[in-house]
């Protein structure tokens, strides 16, 4: 398999990091967590993982996910695969534009794009983001905010023809990933 982009959408906590590192080793492919990115800037403030942060941050992430994405189409291996991690909000313009900066990605190398959904139920949510070593990532950890999200918001969903959805509340990351590398073999049939 070759020339494949994968990118795992879902809610933080709901285990994008972990899927992706047990896909990275069946493809095999280098993995871009989202954290990848934005912890270059997220580093430099005083984040509790609780408090929202400005807005602003979000525009200068974005430069960074430019660049990384710019060298991949650029400048990478042409039949390296890549995984993607993206906490994808439906109807959320920063997060649509984010989407579409990695879908773009793909195009620019003629690479197979899959939209992965990875959904699980809010007592789950709950209980994953509030593991500890979620922090030393410099990912959210509030449970409350897990909530609220898990309430209001709906994880992106592209409508891509390639697109996949998961639900993995009682599922492993190494099931889960061996069931998208299976579908990624049927679609390459």
């Amino acid at each position: 398999m070759q020339n494949v982009f994968v990118l795992l959408l879902g809610f933080p906590g709901v285990g994008k990091l972990t899927v992706a590192q047990e896909l990275g080793s069946l493809l095999p492919a280098r993995v871009i967590d989202s954290h990848w990115i934005n912890n270059p800037i997220l580093g430099l403030l005083d984040d509790d993982g609780r408090r929202p942060l400005p807005d602003s941050v979000w525009e200068h992430t974005a430069k960074i996910r430019q660049a990384v994405l710019d060298t991949i189409a650029t400048l990478c291996d042409p039949s390296a695969n890549f995984i993607f991690t993206h906490a994808g909000i439906q109807e959320n313009t920063r997060s649509l534009a984010s989407y579409e900066q990695m879908k773009d990605a793909a195009e620019r190398r003629s690479a197979l794009f899959v939209p992965v959904r990875l959904l699980c139920t809010e007592a789950e949510l709950i209980r994953r983001v509030a593991l500890p070593s979620r922090r030393d990532r410099l990912k959210s950890i509030d449970p409350e905010a897990a909530r609220r999200r898990s309430r209001t918001a709906v994880v992106l969903d592209p409508k891509h023809p390639n697109s996949l959805t998961f639900d993995v509340t009682a599922v492993s990351a190494e099931e889960t990933a061996r069931t998208i590398y299976a579908r990624l073999i049927d679609r390459l049939g």
